[in-house]
């Protein structure tokens, strides 16, 4: 058998690549883990600074989720590059993916960006009663993407933030105080004045009908069977629905123990026999 005896001058494949990527790569380590060190240390005294100014808990979340990101791909970037790999054109690319993507996940990055806005400018929070996206619910938590809203039958619903901040936004339970618009009927012999005192006695005597500002009671409509009353009492925004249902409840029984009716619709036909 034929062989060939290799010549390998270990001192010089020492000299000229172990030793400079041993160092390169020592110091890549390094600034990796300084890098890292030092991006945990920025993301809590930003987070730190952020809640002493008084910012939105998710708000000082998501911003230092994304300085944590940025950072961190700053430091791989400076390592690789202490590796002697080529960043600019890593960077190029990493652009190029980035716009790619972007123009694939449009709707996405449109949620992202409604749930900064929605975060920022706070037009409701969580445990407010809100009407958006074509449905109403308890608002349980506002995420970057969607938000999650509980139905008053006890539903689950997830609205992207898209949707919700591109639409009207009816925030039910934000002001302390809210107004009940009833509209009772009674009939045209029925005596206006006495009705009306029947229902400002009932509103006097809840408790939980509030004084400033004050009820209000008077002609509303003369219909075509019945003249319309209104009602607008103020009551405390989580005494609204059942506040309301009670009143509908004693006006009926008030009204038929004094005698007072509550006409509907009636439609009177008169047929005349041809010879």
């Amino acid at each position: 058998m034929f062989g060939t005896e290799l010549n390998i001058d270990f001192n010089a494949l020492l000299e000229q690549y172990a030793i400079p990527w041993g160092i390169r790569l020592v110091v890549a380590l390094a600034v990796l883990l300084i890098g890292l060190w030092v991006v945990r240390i920025a993301v809590k005294i930003s987070r730190r600074l952020m809640t002493k100014a008084g910012a939105d808990p998710m708000l000082s979340s998501f911003l230092g989720s994304l300085l944590r990101g940025l950072l961190v791909l700053a430091v791989v970037i400076a390592s690789l590059d202490q590796l002697g790999v080529q960043t600019t054109s890593l960077i190029a690319v990493l652009g190029a993916a980035g716009l790619a993507v972007g123009l694939a996940l449009q709707g996405s990055l449109s949620n992202f960006a409604a749930g900064i806005m929605l975060i920022v400018f706070k037009p409701f929070k969580v445990g407010d009663f809100i009407e958006a996206a074509g449905t109403a619910g308890v608002v349980e938590e506002i995420r970057i993407f969607n938000s999650m809203v509980r139905s008053p039958d006890n539903r689950e619903i997830t609205i992207p933030n898209g949707q919700i901040y591109d639409g009207v936004i009816v925030n039910i339970t934000a002001r302390p105080h809210r107004r009940i618009d009833l509209v009772v009927g009674i009939s045209y012999d029925d005596d206006i004045r006495k009705a009306r005192e029947i229902v400002e006695r009932i509103l006097k005597d809840d408790e939980r009908v509030l004084e400033d500002p004050a009820p209000s009671v008077g002609v509303m409509d003369l219909a075509d069977s019945s003249i319309n009353l209104y009602v607008r009492p103020w009551v405390n925004s989580a005494d609204f629905w059942v506040t309301r249902g009670d009143l509908l409840e004693r006006i009926k029984t008030e009204f038929d123990a004094a005698g007072i009716t509550i006409p509907f619709p009636q439609r009177e036909i008169t047929l005349h026999q041809a010879d």
